[in-house]
C-alpha cells in the first residue's frame, strides 16, 4: 500500500486518477477513503464522502 494521499479528478460515473495515491479524504470528516472504498463524490464541487450520510449533510446544506 502507498499510504499516500491520491489527487483525483471526479467524473459523472467513475474518477480519473491526476496524481498516484491510495486514498483521499472526506470533505466533511476528514476521514481516509481508499480508492477501492470510494463510492460517494460530487463532480461539481470536485469533493469526495466517506459514506452516504456526508454526502446528503453537504447536499442538505446547499
Amino acid at each position: 500500500m502507498l499510504k499516500k494521499l491520491a489527487k483525483l479528478k471526479y467524473l459523472p460515473n467513475n474518477f480519473k486518477i491526476v496524481e498516484d495515491g491510495d486514498h483521499v479524504l472526506c470533505a466533511i470528516s476528514g476521514k481516509k477513503i481508499s480508492l477501492e472504498n470510494l463510492t460517494y463524490w460530487n463532480v461539481e464541487l470536485q469533493e469526495a464522502y466517506y459514506s452516504f450520510i456526508e454526502a446528503n449533510s453537504k447536499r442538505d446544506k446547499n
